[in-house]
């Protein structure tokens, strides 16, 4: 078997095939990033072992999101190499200096290193990916609006602060205070910060109604893709889009445990001695990560055995945080077995996401 590591760029992308039982170096080749290109790589590396072989991609990204799409798409085998692995095995190498090169190679020696089943698989799951664009397109949206918000607040402290005072934390997005600010700006004296205030408010109601039409769409997508996702207690929509755009294909891991460290809700172990201790695990992909949190605070929040169970483990001597991260692991083990099982092609009822009627209870063992 041989191990062909990519070093991505915008404009380039550079492969090393490395044997993965000598770590040998194969071959090397430089392609351009565009189709033609990547293409013109898969028949190298085809050329090149038309038996075995994996590829192992540098996780960056857009620059790699491309290349890894095509040969998924090809029915290519591929994995991630997260780039502090790549870094690791640069420092015990031999060969000084850095190139698109010497990066390929470190590549592909690093998941030999790691062992090639031990990384995270790349999966081709296009229905997921339009909702993961759909989602960081709106929260976008939300962060440029949260921008203009600030800046007519500032605007509002020198034209008028006692309205700026009274004004709620995060009511800047809603209809009637925006009414009442442009109202308030109407009856001022014409000047530069009045023309600056009215334009912000004017890019806020537009981004508004943007992030609200594109929410609905991400609702639909949702229920035509897992609407028992959105069903789940303490899963709003943004939660459930985090889960399945970032999760992209529960069946990439094998067991809920490889799901669990890729949402970096796996505990790493830090006993020493007669202390037998577990601490947070800092690594895996924090926005799947702060998903499991929110639907944690909420079912804390709403469900009766989950409250139960946070004062069992609180009783046992845990702190509250620790308590929440025992509560996040078994929220990963329901989120695998929820995306991992074939959804109903039957037409789901509809989801009404905010209602105060009786919610689920949790199974927790």
């Amino acid at each position: 078997m041989i191990v062909i590591g990519a070093d991505t760029h915008k404009s380039t992308h550079t492969f090393a095939a490395v044997n993965a039982a000598t770590g040998q170096i194969v071959a090397t080749k430089t392609v351009r990033s565009d189709p033609n290109g990547m293409l013109s790589g898969w028949r190298w590396a085809h050329d090149l072992a038309a038996a075995e072989r994996v590829w192992a991609l540098e996780d960056c990204r857009h620059v790699s999101g491309r290349l890894e799409r095509m040969l998924v798409g090809q029915g290519e085998r591929v994995v991630r190499v997260a780039p502090k692995m790549m870094g690791q095995t640069r420092r015990g190498e031999r060969r000084p200096g850095k190139s698109d090169e010497i990066d390929a190679v470190a590549v592909a020696r690093a998941a030999v290193r790691e062992g090639v089943d031990s990384l995270p698989a790349a999966f081709l799951d296009e229905q997921a990916f339009e909702v993961r664009l759909l989602h960081d397109h709106r929260q976008d949206l939300v962060s440029e609006r949260t921008r203009h918000q600030n800046r007519l607040r500032w605007h509002l402290v020198e034209l008028d602060p006692e309205l700026e005072a009274k004004l709620p934390a995060r009511g800047l997005d809603r209809e009637p205070v925006l009414d009442r600010i442009a109202r308030r700006l109407s009856r001022l004296q014409p000047s530069a910060r009045v023309r600056v205030a009215r334009d912000e408010l004017k890019r806020i109601r537009d981004l508004t109604r943007a992030e609200r039409a594109l929410e609905r769409e991400l609702i639909a997508a949702i229920q035509a893709l897992r609407p028992d996702v959105l069903a789940e207690p303490g899963t709003g929509p943004t939660t459930a889009a985090t889960l399945i755009g970032r999760t992209a294909g529960a069946q990439r891991f094998p067991t809920d445990g490889h799901f669990a460290r890729q949402a970096g809700a796996a505990p790493i172990p830090a006993s020493s001695g007669r202390r037998s201790r577990m601490r947070l695990n800092r690594g895996g992909d924090r926005q799947l990560n702060c998903a499991l949190h929110r639907i944690a605070v909420t079912r804390a929040r709403i469900d009766p055995r989950t409250r139960a169970y946070l004062d069992r483990k609180l009783a046992e001597g845990k702190t509250r945080t620790e308590a929440y991260r025992c509560l996040k692991r078994h929220i990963a083990r329901d989120v695998w077995h929820l995306l991992s099982h074939t959804p109903d092609p039957r037409p789901a009822p509809p989801v009404t996401i905010h209602c105060n009627a009786p919610v689920p209870t949790l199974a927790l063992t």
